[in-house]
C-alpha cells in the first residue's frame, strides 16, 4: 500500500494508519495497525460483509482525530448497484472508537453475516519495518500470548515478567466472539440500519495492578472539546491573509499537523512536536529542535516545552550502550519492549552528533522571539554542559571538529548526522569514507553555538570571561574551518572529512546548512549559492540532497537525490542570511507550490527528478507523514519571504516576496514587542527565475 492510500488519525501518543477501507491488514513492512507509547496493538482490524471485503467510495478526513468511511461491499465495477452500505465513523479520543452503521436501501429486509477479525502481534513499532521480520512478528516475541472473551468483548494480551500489554475491544451489540474476532449475525429491515459501537482500549499495566496508564483513556475528552481545542491552537498563531491559495492552504494544514503532532511532555512539561508518523510519534531530538525553530514567530510555546524535555533527558555520564555522555542532548526515546529489556539502547538513545550544538541554539533563538529570559537562565546548566561536550567530548580527534563514530548498537544506521543512511555521506566517485567522520554542517552547527552561547553568558548568565571564551573559540572555529573544508578547485565546502585530513568532495545540500549557520566567508557565499541553485543541486522543486551527477546519486534514495522540504527551509533561510533574498525566494515558492498537490501537506521528501520530466513533484515511496518539520518547513519559509527577524523589542520585517506569490500579511506576530503585523509585496524576479 503506498502512502497516499493510508488513512492516519491520532491524538497524542495514538494513533491508527489503515488503508481507505479503514481496514487494517499490513502486507509485511507496512506500518498499518494501531499504536500507542511505540507498540502495535491491532495488527488486524478487517470487517467483511457477508464474506466480501467492502470498497471505498469516499473518506472524510474530519480532523485529525477523525475520519468517515463510505463504503460498498464487494470488488469494484464499473457500475455498482448495491442496496447495502457501510458507513464507518472513528475517532481518537479517549482511545480509539469506532461506529460501524449498515444501511439496508431495498424495500426488504436483509439478513447477513458482518465480520470483524482482530488480531494484535503487539510489535515494536521500530521492528516492523526491518527486513528480517516477515508476515508475522510474534515468533520473536519472548513473552507469552494470551486471549479472554465475553459476549460483548475479546481481549488479547501479552505479557513478558513485568511487561504487559493488552488489547481490549468491546461492542455495544451483543456478538459471537472467538480469539480471532466477532462475528455478527442480523437482520435489517427494509430502507432500516443497524449499528455498533466499538472501542479499543490500548492497557500497559503491568500484571496485578490497578493503576492503568492506558492508550489516552486517563483523559477525559470529547470530540466537542478537542474541536474546540483545535480552533483555539489555529487562532493563537498569527493570521495570514494572501493571494497565493496554496500558500493559504498549506498554512491552515501546517498548523493543524502541528496540533495532531503534540506528544504529552514528561514530569509536567506541556506537550511537544513528536519527530512524525508512522515510524516516529516520540522524541527525536534533531527533530524536535528544527520543528520547535521553524515554528518560532507562530508558535513559540513548542521550543519552549522542546527545550524542557530534552534539558531533562540530558546525559549525565558514561554509558557505551547509549551512547550518552555527559552534556549530551538526547537522539531518541522510545516505551516499546526491546527498550524495556535494553535490547535496544532506544530507552534513551544519545546516538546523534548534532542534536547538542543545535540545543544551545535553539535555546538563544527562544529568548531572542519570546523575551523569556527566564528559561534562560533556568537552563544555564544545562546550555554550558551542551557546550562543554562540543569540545569534551564530540572532538574525538582532538583537532577542534565534531567527529562521530558509527553506532555501537546494531541495526543503527551508520550516521550520526541528520543524514544517516548508509550512503548519504560519499566521495563523489561514491567511495565511503572511513570514520570517524567529521561531516560539514555539523561544525557550522557549533560555530553558530559558540556564538549564541556567548551571548547568552554576556547577557544573561552574568559571565562576560566565559563569553570571550566562547567568541573566541568560534572565530578560530570558523577561521579554521575555511581553511580545512573549502575545496578551491571546485568552489564548494567538502561534505566530510576524515581523521587522515581526506575531504570528501560530494556535492551535496550539507552547503546550505553552512549558510545558515553563519560559518561561511562573506566571499565564498555567491559561489556555494550558485551550486545550491544550479542545475546539478536544484530539481526545480527544491535541493536535491545529493547532486544529480555524483555516483550514488538517486533521485528516490532517501538521502542520495530526494528533496526534503525541511532541509529547503533551512538552506532558504541560509541564503536570506547572506542577503540572497530573491534565491530564497525560489526556493519558497516552488515549495508552496509543491504543496498544492499532497493537499497542503507536504511529506517528508519527493524525488529528486528535474521538474521538466514531471508534471507534479514525485512523493518518495515511504515518505512520512504526517511530519512535524515538513508541516514546519511551511512557517519558516513565509518567515523567510516576509524577512522576519526579532531584535529586542521589535519585529523586523524585510519582505522579498517571490513574484508568484502575490501579496501576503501576517498579522498578530506575537514577541516581546506584544502584537505586530508583517506585509509582504511582490519584488522583482531573481536571477534564478
Amino acid at each position: 500500500m503506498t502512502q497516499s492510500d493510508q488513512i492516519n488519525i491520532l491524538e497524542g501518543l495514538t494513533y491508527i494508519v489503515s488503508d481507505r477501507s479503514g481496514d487494517v491488514d499490513p502486507a509485511p513492512g507496512d506500518p498499518d495497525g494501531l499504536y500507542f507509547l511505540d507498540t502495535r496493538f491491532l495488527s488486524k482490524w478487517v470487517l467483511t460483509v457477508n464474506g466480501e471485503r467492502l470498497t471505498p467510495l469516499s473518506v472524510d478526513d474530519l480532523q485529525y482525530f477523525e475520519a468517515r468511511f463510505f463504503l460498498v461491499p464487494g470488488q469494484p465495477t464499473h457500475y455498482v448497484n448495491t442496496t447495502l452500505s457501510v458507513i464507518r465513523h472513528r475517532s481518537i479520543v479517549a482511545g480509539f472508537e469506532e461506529e460501524l452503521t449498515v444501511v439496508n436501501s431495498s424495500g426488504t429486509p436483509a439478513e447477513m453475516t458482518i465480520r470483524l477479525d482482530v488480531a494484535s502481534d503487539f510489535a515494536d513499532v521500530d521492528r516492523i519495518s526491518l527486513p528480517e521480520v516477515h508476515d508475522d512478528p510474534r515468533p520473536e516475541k519472548k513473552g507469552h500470548f494470551y486471549h479472554e472473551s465475553g459476549d460483548r468483548h475479546l481481549h488479547l494480551c501479552y505479557v513478558r515478567k513485568d511487561f504487559h500489554r493488552s488489547t481490549l475491544v468491546r461492542s455495544s451489540e451483543s456478538a459471537e466472539i472467538d480469539q480471532d474476532g466477532m462475528t455478527f449475525a442480523v437482520t435489517i429491515p427494509g430502507q432500516g440500519k443497524w449499528t455498533t459501537r466499538l472501542r479499543v482500549i490500548t492497557d500497559i499495566r503491568a500484571p496485578g495492578r490497578e493503576d492503568v496508564a492506558g492508550g489516552a483513556a486517563l483523559i477525559r475528552k470529547t470530540k466537542e472539546g478537542m474541536r474546540e481545542e483545535l480552533d483555539q491552537w489555529v487562532d493563537q498563531a498569527p493570521r495570514l491573509e494572501c493571494d497565493y491559495e496554496p500558500l493559504a492552504e498549506a498554512y491552515r494544514r501546517s498548523l493543524v499537523d502541528l496540533a495532531a503532532l503534540r506528544i504529552p511532555g514528561l514530569d509536567g512539561i506541556g506537550p511537544i512536536p513528536s519527530a512524525g508518523l508512522p515510524w516516529l510519534n516520540t522524541v527525536v531530538g534533531r527533530q524536535n529542535i528544527f520543528t520547535s525553530l521553524q515554528t518560532l514567530p507562530y508558535l513559540p510555546e513548542l521550543a519552549s516545552t522542546t527545550l524542557r524535555t530534552l534539558a531533562t533527558f540530558q546525559g549525565s555520564k558514561l554509558d557505551d550502550f547509549r551512547e550518552e555522555e555527559p552534556g549530551k542532548i538526547l537522539h531518541l526515546l522510545r516505551w516499546n519492549e526491546a527498550a524495556a529489556f535494553q535490547e535496544t539502547p532506544n530507552a534513551r538513545y544519545f546516538g546523534s552528533v548534532d542534536a547538542t550544538p543545535l540545543f544551545v541554539v535553539l535555546l538563544d533563538e527562544y529568548e531572542r522571539w519570546t523575551g523569556d529570559a527566564e528559561l534562560v537562565r533556568e537552563l544555564e546548566k544545562e546550555a554550558r554542559a551542551a557546550l562543554h561536550w562540543i569540545d569534551e567530548w564530540g572532538d574525538l580527534v582532538g583537532d577542534g571538529y565534531l567527529w562521530y563514530q558509527p553506532p555501537r548498537a546494531s541495526g543503527k544506521e551508520p550516521n550520526q548526522s541528520w543524514k544517516e543512511s548508509e550512503r548519504a555521506i560519499c566521495y563523489a566517485d561514491g567511495r565511503l569514507p572511513g570514520f570517524p567522520r567529521a561531516t560539514c554542517e555539523v561544525q557550522g552547527y557549533a560555530y553558530d553555538a559558540k556564538v549564541r552561547g556567548a551571548r547568552l553568558a554576556r547577557t544573561f548568565w552574568g559571565d562576560p570571561a566565559y563569553a570571550d571564551r566562547l567568541e573566541r573559540q568560534a572565530a578560530e572555529l570558523r577561521e579554521r574551518f575555511n581553511r580545512d573544508f573549502w575545496l578551491p578547485d571546485r568552489r564548494y565546502y567538502a561534505l566530510a572529512r576524515e581523521a587522515d585530513g581526506s575531504r570528501v568532495d560530494a556535492l551535496a545540500s550539507n552547503l546550505g546548512h553552512l549558510l545558515w549557520s553563519g560559518i561561511v566567508e562573506p566571499d565564498r557565499a555567491e559561489s556555494v549559492v550558485e551550486h545550491l541553485l544550479g542545475p546539478r543541486l536544484f530539481s526545480g522543486w527544491g535541493v536535491r540532497t545529493l547532486a544529480a551527477d555524483e555516483a550514488k546519486h538517486n533521485p528516490v534514495g532517501y538521502h542520495v537525490g530526494a528533496v526534503w522540504p525541511y532541509e529547503n527551509s533551512i538552506i532558504a533561510e541560509g541564503l536570506r542570511r547572506y542577503g540572497y533574498a530573491a534565491e530564497a525566494g525560489i526556493l519558497a515558492q516552488v515549495t508552496f507550490e509543491a504543496a498544492r498537490y499532497f493537499q497542503g501537506r507536504l511529506p517528508e521528501a519527493f524525488a529528486g527528478y528535474d521538474r521538466e520530466l514531471t508534471t507534479a513533484p514525485v512523493r518518495y515511496p515511504t515518505a512520512t507523514s504526517p511530519q512535524g518539520w515538513s508541516a514546519g518547513a511551511v512557517l519558516s519559509l513565509l518567515r523567510t519571504v516576509l524577512g522576519l527577524e526579532a531584535h529586542a523589542d521589535h519585529l523586523v520585517v524585510k519582505a522579498a516576496v517571490p513574484p508568484g506569490l502575490g501579496q501576503i500579511a501576517l498579522l498578530h506576530v506575537r514577541g516581546p514587542w506584544g502584537m505586530a503585523d508583517a506585509l509582504g509585496r511582490p519584488t522583482a524576479s531573481g536571477p534564478y527565475s
